[in-house]
């Protein structure tokens, strides 16, 4: 497995990384149980197309990915996979036991569609920081899926995380609403955020996620220090109508315009 990107907070040409999620392709699986369309034989494909590193969330309720899928994909993919999990015991001992590149700690609630926030870290500072030792342990690299707050932003660098990924959700939505005074007021959020982030501490890793589009990712990409955007719903979406390939290839062109 590749070890792209370990120590530079910059990408070539100012451009970030492209994570992708494939959470959906097993959506499509569990909805009739059955064996296809295989989670890995996307992931494969999305690394074949640019993609640089491949996203899964294994949740508590498996809804879509499952325990197979994620010993499978970090075998067989050749860049980087970024596990999402709830900071539980159980997700602990498999992240422990996968060794994923990446964990990135996310809230979970069983009743959610996806998720709905970042995590408060500031109320939990003390468990994160051993979650988080506890993974630095096994030599894997932590995420923190925060708010743009900078209390949240604060909190994840005292947990020693060596990441953390704004939710852009907010952003995304104001977009579909067509709210463009919200969109922008969402907009400079993240942007204070990532600054407020490479202030607190210029080693910190900054990711950004959740609901970006080729419509609305432009705006994200440009941000300064924006590390990588980790981006599932949408692409998946593109490629019912490009094929996945194509859906990668254009996220990215979008990413750079």
């Amino acid at each position: 497995m590749t070890t792209m990107q370990q120590h530079s907070t910059k990408n070539s040409a100012n451009t970030p990384l492209l994570g992708v999620n494939i959470d959906h392709v097993a959506t499509l699986r569990q909805a009739r149980g059955v064996s296809y369309p295989s989670p890995v034989a996307a992931a494969l494909l999305c690394e074949q197309a640019g993609a640089d590193g491949i996203t899964i969330h294994l949740r508590e309720d498996r809804r879509h990915i499952q325990d197979a899928d994620v010993y499978e994909i970090a075998e067989k993919i050749t860049t980087r996979l970024n596990l999402e999990i709830a900071a539980t015991a159980e997700m602990l001992a498999i992240a422990c036991e996968v060794k994923p590149y990446w964990v990135c700690l996310v809230p979970e609630k069983r009743a959610e569609l996806t998720t709905e926030g970042g995590l408060d870290i500031a109320e939990q500072t003390a468990y994160l920081t051993e979650y988080i030792n506890e993974l630095h342990a096994a030599g894997i690299k932590v995420s923190l899926f925060v708010d743009p707050d900078e209390t949240q932003i604060q909190a994840a660098i005292d947990c020693h995380a060596d990441a953390i990924e704004i939710h852009t959700g907010a952003y995304a939505e104001a977009g579909l609403a067509e709210d463009v005074t919200a969109q922008n007021a969402e907009l400079q959020r993240i942007q204070q955020a990532a600054a407020t982030a490479q202030r607190l501490d210029d080693k910190l890793l900054i990711n950004a996620g959740h609901g970006l589009t080729r419509d609305n990712v432009n705006a994200i990409a440009q941000i300064d220090g924006i590390y990588e955007l980790n981006i599932g719903h949408a692409l998946i979406a593109d490629a019912v109508f490009m094929g996945l390939e194509q859906a990668v290839k254009q996220m990215k062109a979008a990413m750079r315009k």
